[in-house]
């Protein structure tokens, strides 16, 4: 208030004595009331507002009940519990007519707290500019650094913005840290600064924690790269913000890793020509890419590829292009165009073995094991995934060469599903245990994820229920947690199969229709939209919606034959069989077809476990229309299967089966 106010208000404090009434001022932090000493004078701190209290009072400003709840929360979340900024965020976004959670600064509230701060000793105010430049967390140390001042005029500037209420201390040990009181008075304080003098603050910061934090630069790279691409200190920006992605790829933190990558790609951009920046271009895109794969946004992942892909055909790099092949394959792998899939993966590995890359040429091989194993060619798929594991030996096992997902890892669960398929299920056995030892030593929850995936429905085709089901529910959850969009229909599609063994029926529908839901059928790519429809169109059978299976069913069917995925196919079709025969009365011909089919096909790729079942089906078919021989030469042959599979839960249904026939 102007200094004639304050004069008023003092004398009438002064005059009123003994007179009962009650005089009620507020005032904010920095102000000090001349009057603050008389006997009759209480104070009484008042707290920031609570969550309820905020929203109870930016409902209180007219119009603002109709802005979205996501425009409320921001409100409240950036206004902190203080009235005022409460009030007048709310006019600013009432008056904008902003309709998302990007609340603008007012400039009732910037007005305000830049007066503040003019209001400051010019010692103080120059400290509290410089902290602002800090960050969110400012070490005493460095700031002391920035200023250039003697210790003790430091803690005196310090000591008065702590009574300003403008910073206080969040820690004493090891050394000295302040931050702002609230997250707006640092906005105004950074913008009060010019740009060019806050450009040259941000690069004097990285000087300075290269000095002050000299052994333990590891665990500031975050905050280097903050500030050295601000500073616009290119060359540091660009290696302290690849080490920040790689730190973050570590953790399994994707999101912040493609920003990193990202920060590194724009500070790569005004440094000058050379065969070096060249290839850092290529291998930043590559670690975008990973950092990207999780997350499932392929058009982004494609575009970085195509990038990558011309940097290295110009640099003429064979093996950076064989990188880039590698990475194109899997991306059209998933989309299920394995033609264009196949042609990048051999290229790929004709480069690898022209370069002698042992590591290239491991991951080649995975990547065409890929492929194969997606088109039901299970031996050539299991012959290029065991030359990857024996190419990475000992500490190579755990390493994962810049991909998200441990290079070993992978190769063991894809052979643990390939050899399930095959019935070969000691053989898989291994390889998953392997895999899953590999993934919960490196305690990383991607690779961990893809363990517990191959290793769940390697038991689930067995029938190990008491296996499969902990495996598969933890592969789900460590999807689900970190928001693993991409691989929701891989994970979701064997444990419903699980819940719909287990009896669990409406659980298995619950879940496959949620991820279906989440996750399109464009985005998916047809091999994953495939194993969820052949999923979901069982559990629907089983709930009794025949025609919402048969519709899943041949959806299925399609999508396998169009992408050439034959192991589907045959999936498929013993699937169709199965809902001819829930149909009241059975549609017999149907049954027989789809089942013959599906027993051809399984022959041909050798997938002896869904033979069985198909043996199973026919042995009932037969034995429903009264044909007890051919009915009991199938179900032998089941029997014989299942046993020589150790497929135990089968085997009951199966002899039951056997024993009507017989005594009949």
């Amino acid at each position: 208030m102007d200094p004639t106010s304050e004069e008023w208000l003092t004398s009438l404090v002064e005059r009123l004595g003994d007179t009962p009434v009650l005089l009620l001022a507020t005032y904010r932090p920095g102000y000090q009331p001349p009057w603050l000493g008389h006997t009759a004078v209480a104070q009484i701190a008042l707290p920031r507002l609570s969550l309820h209290e905020s929203l109870a009072m930016l409902q209180s400003v007219p119009q603002a009940a109709q802005l979205p709840a996501l425009v409320h929360q921001a409100i409240v979340a950036r206004a902190a519990g203080n009235p005022f900024f409460v009030e007048e965020l709310t006019w600013a976004v009432v008056e904008q007519g902003a309709h998302t959670d990007t609340v603008p600064l007012p400039e009732t509230i910037e007005a305000v707290l830049a007066a503040r701060l003019d209001r400051l000793p010019a010692e103080a105010k120059r400290l509290v500019q410089i902290a602002a430049v800090i960050g969110t967390e400012v070490p005493a140390p460095l700031l002391q650094r920035l200023a250039g001042l003697p210790e003790e005029t430091v803690q005196r500037g310090l000591a008065h913005l702590q009574g300003t209420e403008l910073l206080y201390e969040t820690q004493l040990y090891p050394e000295p840290v302040y931050t702002f009181k609230h997250a707006l008075t640092h906005e105004v304080a950074y913008g009060s600064l010019l740009q060019e003098r806050r450009r040259v603050l941000h690069a004097q910061i990285v000087d300075a924690i290269e000095v002050l934090d000299a052994n333990c630069l590891g665990e500031q790279v975050e905050r280097l790269a903050y500030h050295a691409l601000r500073g616009e200190v290119w060359d540091k920006a660009l290696a302290y913000s690849r080490q920040a992605g790689e730190k973050a790829m570590a953790q399994s933190a994707h999101r912040e890793a493609v920003r990193y990558f990202e920060q590194a790609l724009r500070a790569l951009a005004p440094l000058p020509e050379t065969r070096a920046r060249c290839e850092q271009a290529i291998d930043l895109r590559f670690a975008l890419r990973n950092a990207l794969h999780p997350s499932g946004n392929s058009e982004r992942i494609l575009a970085s590829l195509r990038e990558a892909e011309a940097l290295a055909a110009a640099l003429d790099d064979p093996r950076r292009l064989a990188q880039v092949l590698l990475f194109l394959s899997l991306h059209f792998s998933f989309r299920g165009v394995y033609d264009q899939a196949l042609g990048f993966a051999q290229r790929a590995l004709v480069l690898a073995m022209t370069s002698g890359e042992v590591v290239l040429h491991a991951l080649a091989n995975l990547y065409l094991g890929n492929i194969y194993h997606q088109q039901g060619h299970y031996d050539r798929a299991i012959d290029c995934y065991r030359q990857t594991i024996a190419s990475f030996e000992g500490a190579r096992r755990h390493e994962h060469f810049g991909h998200a997902l441990i290079p070993a890892v992978n190769a063991c669960a894809q052979l643990a599903k390939c050899y399930a398929e095959l019935g070969l299920f000691a053989e898989g056995r291994a390889f998953g245990d392997e895999g899953l030892q590999i993934a919960e030593t490196a305690e990383h929850p991607i690779s961990l994820l893809f363990a517990s995936w191959g290793g769940g429905l390697l038991s689930l085709r067995q029938g190990d229920l008491h296996r499969a089901l902990p495996l598969l529910e933890r592969a789900m959850r460590l999807c689900q947690d970190a928001s693993l969009s991409r691989w929701y229909p891989m994970t979701a599609a064997p444990l419903g199969a699980a819940y719909v063994l287990a009896g669990r029926v409406p659980d298995a529908v619950l879940l496959l229709t949620q991820v279906m839901e989440q996750v399109t059928i464009a985005e998916m790519g047809d091999y994953h939209a495939a194993l969820c429809c052949l999923a979901l169109g069982e559990a629907q059978m089983l709930a009794g919606c025949l025609e919402e299976a048969h519709a899943l069913a041949g959806r299925a069917l399609q999508l396998s034959r169009t992408c050439k995925q034959r192991g589907d196919e045959a999936y498929a079709l013993r699937l169709l069989g199965d809902i001819a025969a829930h149909r009241e009365p059975p549609h017999v011909e149907e049954v027989g077809v789809h089942y013959r089919q599906a027993l051809a096909l399984a022959k041909e790729l050798g997938m002896r476990p869904l033979q069985a079942h198909c043996h199973r089906g026919l042995g009932t078919l037969y034995a429903t229309t009264g044909q007890w021989e051919p009915a009991r030469a199938e179900l032998a042959a089941a029997i014989e299967m299942y046993r020589a599979m150790e497929m135990t839960f089968w085997l009951p249904q199966a002899e039951a089966a056997l024993a009507q026939v017989e005594g009949r």
